[in-house]
């Protein structure tokens, strides 16, 4: 039986085996056993799993503070304790009974501050370096990546299920948090820009296709590679997901920043470059 997996692809359930461990599969048992441990602190002293809610994006707008003064490594500690609370709320809600359906809706309308909140901080930053931009990208960013979580609930309120498209909501923060960590914020909001939009236009062709009654496209042959890749179903913690993971990963840390006119790392380079530095 395959191991359960939140919606950041860490695994909470109870371990079972598993017939593939992959790398993403693997970066989630590491992270694991701590948040095990602060879900169970949390159910023991009776913390209400709304109020974990809430202080998430209480710590994610001083992280967009932080952002918008371009201290980049800082704001990436402050991310990651954010999103710890992001990440725990709907378990200790399940450990407490304390699940319901404005707890739901809170969670949704608080996640959204909480993005808003970095990427204004974002904005902010670039704005004062007089980036235009850079303010263009990160707003267009901004923009689709909002929609993508619009169109999914927009959709669920017509048909059963639009989780299609690789962007969702885990994986920007997750490379918000490698942008920051690593100052290539510059590739990160190209990649989450693109394929946010791409994600956007999958969740309105799938209701399209489901309203209608209409089949889905198949992910079978050469044109299936494609379909496969740019309409995304698989789950996380698979092959494919390593695939494009990796992908992703490689875009962001080989181009140079000069390359994308990075503004806080202009002279920066690229993992090819400096290995080629190196090697001559």
């Amino acid at each position: 039986m395959a191991m359960g997996y939140d919606a950041a692809g860490f695994s909470i359930d109870r371990p079972h085996l598993q017939t593939l461990v992959t790398f993403t599969g693997a970066v989630g048992e590491v992270f694991n056993f701590p948040l095990r441990l602060i879900i169970a602190a949390c159910v023991r002293l009776g913390i209400h799993p709304n109020i974990l809610t809430f202080t998430g994006v209480l710590i994610n707008i001083w992280a967009g503070w932080h952002l918008a003064q371009g201290e980049f490594f800082t704001a990436f500690w402050i991310m990651l304790g954010a999103n710890v609370f992001d990440f725990i709320d709907g378990k200790v809600a399940v450990e407490t009974g304390k699940m319901s359906k404005f707890g739901g809706f809170w969670d949704s309308v608080i996640d959204r501050f909480s993005d808003l909140a970095l990427w204004v901080g974002l904005i902010c930053l670039y704005s004062s370096l007089g980036r235009t931009d850079y303010v263009l990208i990160t707003s267009i960013a901004m923009v689709f990546a909002t929609m993508t979580s619009y169109t999914r609930a927009r959709a669920e309120s017509l048909i059963t299920k639009c989780k299609v498209g690789f962007m969702e909501r885990p994986e920007r923060i997750v490379l918000f948090m490698i942008g920051a960590l690593t100052n290539r914020m510059a590739g990160v909001m190209w990649v989450i820009g693109v394929l946010s939009i791409v994600t956007a236009i999958d969740r309105i062709y799938y209701t399209y296709l489901e309203l209608n009654g209409r089949p889905q496209p198949r992910g079978t042959g050469l044109r299936g590679m494609l379909v496969r890749a740019f309409y995304w179903t698989d789950e996380r913690a698979t092959l494919p997901y390593d695939l494009w993971v990796i992908a992703i990963l490689a875009f962001v840390w080989l181009t140079p920043p000069r390359w994308l006119g990075d503004p806080m790392a202009p002279d920066g380079q690229g993992l090819i470059e400096w290995l080629m530095q190196i090697s001559g």
